[in-house]
C-alpha cells in the first residue's frame, strides 16, 4: 500500500546558501543578493545571474522514501541555437548524491545575444520526484539548480519534514564570476565551488555570478553583512570581458572592495583569487563579443575584440590584472595578516588548457571544474581548516 504524501510548509528555514528568500503568489524565490542590492542594480544579466541559485539547496531532516517539489523555473533558449540541457536537481544524502532529475516546463526566457534582447515567454510549474530513499532517518540536501531561476512552489512527502540542523562546519564564502557560478558544470553540486566545498568540509555561500563580479559596491556590502568564516574573491575575467574600467579605476575600485568587506569581517581569512587562464584575454583587452560560427550546432563561443596596443594606456588585460592584484595584495597584507593571494594560474594554467581547453574559449568545463575545485581546496581552504572531507 503506498503511503499517503503530506504537504511541507515551504519556509525560508529549510535553505542553505540563499541570502534573501522573497515570498511569491506561488511560493518562495531564494535571492543571492539581497534587497537592498537588488534595488540598487540597474544590470538585466546581474539581476538575472543572482536569481539563479547556484549553491542554493534544501536541507532537509527526514525518514521519506519519497519526496515531491514542485517548482517553476526560467529556462534559458539563445536565438538561433538548439535547446540547452534542462537544469538539473542534486539529491544529497548524509554528503554523497544520491539521485538527479529535472523539471519540464517552466517559463522561457529567449536571449538574443547579437540583438542584446530578452523575451519571457510564461509557463507553468512542473514536479521533480526522488523514491525508494531509505527509510532510516536522514539529512538530505536537494541542490536547485545553480542556471535556471527557480521558484518553489510545493513540497511533498511520505514522513514528516523538518529542516536539516545548522551545519558546524566553517562558512565558506565566495565571490566571483560565471565561472565561479558553475557556468558548464555537470550539475549544481560539481561547479567548482561547490566541490571544493565537499573537499575541504565546509559549508558554501556562492555569490558567484554569471557577468557580475564587477567590483560592485553594493555586492561588497553584501559579502561585508554576510556572516563567515571564511571568504574568498575571484576578480578580473569580467572586468577584462566587459572593458568596464582602465587601471586608473580598477585599482582603487580593488581597495574599496576590500575596506568594505573588512568592515564586516576584520580577521576572517580573505583570499584574492586572480583569473585563470584565458587565452582570448591574456594579452588581449575587451570587450568580448560572442562567436556565432557555430551556433546552429548548439555552440556559442566568445572573442576578444579589443586592441592590445591600447594596454599602455591602462586598457586592462588578464596578464596586468594578476599583476596587479598580486601587487595590491602585498601592499595590504603588511597591515592584514589574514589576507592571502591565490594564482588563477595554479588552479588552471597553460597544462590545463592543453588538457582540458575551454569549449567557449571563456568557461572551464564539467572536469576543469573539478580540477579547480580541488586545487583551491588544497591550496586555500584545507591548509586554514586542516580537514577533509570527500
Amino acid at each position: 500500500m503506498t503511503t499517503p504524501l503530506i504537504a511541507v510548509p515551504l519556509t525560508p528555514d529549510l535553505l542553505r546558501g540563499a541570502l534573501d528568500v522573497e515570498r511569491t503568489p506561488l511560493g518562495l524565490l531564494p535571492h543571492r543578493l539581497p534587497a537592498r542590492a537588488r534595488a540598487q542594480n540597474t544590470d538585466g544579466q546581474l539581476a538575472m545571474a543572482e536569481s539563479q541559485p547556484s549553491g542554493v539547496r534544501l536541507a532537509l531532516r527526514t525518514r521519506a522514501t519519497t519526496v515531491e517539489l514542485d517548482t517553476l523555473p526560467t529556462k534559458r533558449v539563445y536565438a538561433g541555437a538548439p535547446p540547452r540541457p534542462e537544469g538539473l536537481y542534486d539529491l544529497v544524502i548524509d554528503g554523497r548524491l544520491a539521485g538527479q532529475g529535472s523539471v519540464h516546463g517552466g517559463h522561457t526566457l529567449t536571449i538574443d545575444m547579437g540583438a542584446g534582447t530578452f523575451d519571457l515567454t510564461p509557463g507553468t510549474p512542473g514536479t521533480l520526484r526522488f523514491t525508494g530513499l531509505p527509510d532510516t532517518l536522514k539529512d538530505m540536501e536537494i541542490w536547485l539548480p545553480h542556471n535556471e531561476t527557480t521558484e518553489l512552489v510545493a513540497l511533498r512527502a511520505d514522513a514528516p519534514v523538518e529542516p536539516a540542523p545548522a551545519a558546524r562546519r566553517p562558512v565558506w564564502l565566495h565571490h566571483g564570476s560565471s565561472i565561479s557560478h558553475g557556468s558548464d558544470a555537470a550539475s549544481p553540486s560539481t561547479t567548482w565551488p561547490a566541490l571544493a566545498a565537499a573537499r575541504a568540509g565546509v559549508d558554501l555561500v556562492n555569490l558567484g555570478f554569471g557577468g557580475g563580479a564587477m567590483l560592485d559596491p553594493f555586492t561588497a556590502r553584501a559579502l561585508r553583512d554576510t556572516p563567515a568564516d571564511l571568504i574568498s574573491v575571484k576578480a578580473g575575467i569580467n572586468i577584462v570581458n566587459g572593458d568596464l574600467m582602465r587601471m586608473r579605476a580598477f585599482t582603487p575600485a580593488v581597495h574599496g572592495f576590500l575596506d568594505t568587506i573588512r568592515e564586516g569581517h576584520p580577521t576572517a581569512p580573505l583570499f584574492v583569487v586572480s583569473p585563470i587562464l584565458c587565452p582570448i584575454h591574456e594579452d588581449t583587452p575587451g570587450p568580448a563579443a560572442p562567436d556565432f560560427r557555430d551556433i546552429a550546432d548548439g555552440r556559442i563561443a566568445f572573442k576578444a575584440t579589443g586592441d592590445p596596443a591600447t594596454v599602455a594606456q591602462g586598457r586592462l588585460t588578464l596578464r596586468t590584472i594578476r599583476a596587479e592584484l598580486a601587487r595590491i595584495v602585498e601592499q595590504r597584507a603588511a597591515d592584514d595578516p589574514h589576507l592571502h593571494y591565490v594564482d588563477g594560474l595554479d588552479l588552471y594554467g597553460e597544462r590545463d588548457h592543453a588538457e582540458l581547453p575551454l569549449p567557449d574559449r571563456l568557461h572551464p568545463d564539467a572536469a576543469a571544474h573539478r580540477r579547480i575545485g580541488e586545487r583551491f581546496a588544497d591550496l586555500a581552504i584545507i591548509p586554514l581548516s586542516g580537514r577533509v572531507s570527500i
